[in-house]
């Protein structure tokens, strides 16, 4: 890496310590930053315009507004088709999560899982209801073992709705039903989609687009709810904890083990055992002071909101924490893992490791956890990892970079927060929306992308937005950007507008809330949807005065979840990289307008943050003016005379 610190912060990195990494180090290994600079791309183009189709070996053909594919297909039909594929690979990404949740949720049930236990019984009789599972009279393995059998049931239901989707509100779901897209099971509607893509079979665009909607409606009210809700069974929902983000987090005197990935089940062992005392001592025994667990990507999110664990970095930190020296080793289940991770560990003392049934990477080591083997898995891991402490080549270098956090605001908890435990409710939100003291909420949500300054467009929205009352959600890689940047400290209050920071206080909370892992996206819809329920911002989704943005997407499963929200009744826009329709104006009117007539929603691709920022602005205002709720109401404080007045109205 030739550019000097200033360069890097400014057009690469915004996280200070990968900043710090790229100039101390960058000369010794090729990173993703480095790639990104030298490998060229399609000759004709960008093939995420989505005008390239590669769906049979008459091709593949690049076909314009003027021209078609060898088969007569147009630009429409195929920028539609490559999009459909996308929603679909990505609901199968985030619903295989779904699968594998409640198949471990079965072993559970069946004490095949050691290690593992259901940590929190009300959810799962919550859930088990929303499931149509009668819970009354019967054990808590009883019941579990009922929602581990129907949730793999909707996912391989083959007719009838998806009756999840009663998490909706009602209009919504009346609105779905009326249109015909409300799923049937979750891989019905990805084989739909493969079906209908295949070469000669459908050729109406707005067709194609429409069983897109009802993958993605699939996986957001489908297989994500199912893996959010299953996880938070065995492991507990979140609620409100402590944690600490970036890589100071790694410490040099300690065993240094780094959980990645998508899934906790082993996570969670690891994290358990690892602070026993034969396992410290052993750790002792080899030089260290201690075991140090932290984590990165998605599973950093999973483990840091349920057990306050440090997150280090998220997609375009993890070859930078490699290159610290300091991590013993690393373990990776089944996604966000880059390639370039086998071959960068060699150069290093890491170990790397793959749990995975569904994942390898080339140069690791892979032992697989099947749901019955966690204890003695994650035993051998964390000795792997101590036994490696002797092994490191140099001194690290640790950025002394961090940043203080609270994770852990799940649905069942905001509600907590805002009404205590016997008056759970989200009224006070609802009613500071109403009142104007916030404006309306917007949700960051999904991962990093090399070809944008890394976390700059997540961190420069989410500072705009709280400066101007719009209370923040997040997700994922986001969402740990926006906890690198110190904004997820209830401290940051000093940078929300006067309405926002004056509930901040009244609650304690910060202006940003870590909502969990991109899979846990869903946990977005559930808190729409409680909006609407508490009653006096609309009927529907569609009319809050909300929005989301993906700042830096750059994967299938944020096509897909992106998609899903915006059939949701969401503005919804995804920035930086342009989603794969650009090639067709036809496609991009039907996802615009046409989806916003149909559905009360969109999905639109604003390639500069400050215009995206822009556009959200005036949608939230527009809605805050339909809701009649635009003109903003002072406070009035009653002196005992108006109080009397009032009761004798």
């Amino acid at each position: 890496m030739k550019k000097n610190y200033d360069e890097i912060r400014s057009n690469i990195s915004d996280d200070e310590a990968v900043a710090r990494i790229l100039d101390k180090l960058g000369n010794k290994a090729a990173t993703i930053f480095d790639r990104a600079e030298s490998v060229k791309g399609c000759p004709t183009g960008k093939s995420i315009s989505g005008n390239c189709c590669r769906i049979c070996s008459m091709g593949p053909c690049i076909v314009t507004e003027e021209t078609t594919g060898i088969c007569g297909a147009t630009m429409a039909t195929v920028t539609a088709r490559n999009f459909a594929r996308h929603v679909a690979a990505g609901t199968a990404v985030n619903s295989g999560h779904g699968r594998e949740m409640a198949r471990l949720l079965g072993l559970v049930a069946e004490d095949k899982a050691p290690g593992l236990e259901i940590r929190d019984e009300s959810k799962l009789i919550d859930f088990a209801n929303s499931l149509g599972i009668e819970s009354e009279g019967k054990n808590v393995r009883e019941i579990a073992g009922e929602v581990s059998k129907k949730a793999l049931s909707c996912i391989g239901q083959q007719s009838g709705e998806l009756n999840l989707i009663k998490v909706a509100p009602e209009k919504r779901q009346e609105l779905w039903r009326e249109k015909n897209i409300v799923p049937e099971g979750i891989d019905s509607e990805i084989v739909k989609v493969m079906r209908g893509t295949h070469v000669g079979a459908d050729q109406d665009p707005e067709h194609i687009m429409d069983q897109a909607i009802r993958c993605a409606i699939s996986d957001g009210w489908g297989g994500s709810l199912i893996a959010t809700a299953i996880k938070d069974i065995l492991f507990k929902t979140p609620a409100a904890v402590r944690s600490k983000a970036n890589l100071g987090m790694l410490k040099e005197d300690e065993v240094n083990l780094v959980i990645n990935g998508y899934e906790p089940a082993l996570s969670e062992i690891i994290i358990k055992l690892s602070a026993e005392s034969e396992l410290i001592e052993y750790a002792k025994s080899k030089g260290a002071k201690g075991i140090n667990v932290v984590g990165l990507c998605c599973s950093a999110n999973e483990v840091s909101m349920r057990e306050g664990i440090p997150v280090i970095g998220n997609f375009l930190s993890q070859e930078a924490a490699l290159m610290t020296g300091a991590i013993e080793l690393m373990v990776v289940d089944i996604q966000c893992a880059i390639q370039a991770l086998g071959e960068l560990a060699e150069s290093y003392h890491t170990k790397l490791v793959t749990t995975s049934s569904g994942a390898k990477i080339t140069g690791a080591m892979h032992l697989e956890f099947n749901g019955s083997n966690g204890i003695e898995l994650a035993k051998k891991i964390i000795k792997m990892a101590i036994e490696n402490f002797p092994n490191r080549k140099n001194k690290p270098f640790i950025p002394d970079v961090s940043s203080d956090f609270i994770a852990g605001f799940s649905p069942e908890y905001i509600k907590y927060m805002l009404g205590g435990r016997f008056r759970e409710s989200l009224r006070p939100l609802n009613d500071a929306i109403i009142d104007g003291r916030i404006q309306g909420i917007v949700a960051i949500i999904g991962c990093n992308n090399v070809m944008q300054c890394h976390d700059k467009y997540h961190n420069y929205l989410a500072r705009e937005l709280i400066k101007k009352d719009y209370l923040v959600i997040s997700t994922g890689c986001a969402a740990i950007a926006i906890a690198k940047s110190g904004l997820m400290d209830p401290e940051a209050i000093k940078y929300a507008g006067d309405g926002l920071r004056s509930i901040c206080e009244a609650v304690g909370m910060p202006p940003v809330l870590h909502i969990g892992s991109y899979a846990d996206s869903s946990r977005i819809l559930a808190v729409l949807s409680a909006l609407v329920k508490e009653g006096g911002l609309g009927e529907d989704i569609s009319d809050l005065p909300v929005a989301a943005v993906a700042p830096e997407w750059m994967s299938e499963k944020e096509i897909s979840m992106g998609t899903c929200t915006a059939a949701s009744g969401v503005y919804t826009i995804f920035s930086g990289e342009p989603i794969p329709v650009e090639s067709s104006g036809e496609v991009k009117e039907i996802m615009t307008t046409g989806w916003q007539k149909k559905y009360k929603g969109q999905l639109v691709y604003i390639s500069d943050a400050e215009e995206a920022l822009g556009k959200i602005l005036n949608v939230i205002v527009e809605k805050r003016k339909a809701l009649k709720i635009d003109a903003k109401k002072e406070r009035v404080l009653l002196d005992m005379e108006a109080r009397r007045a009032l009761r004798d109205v």
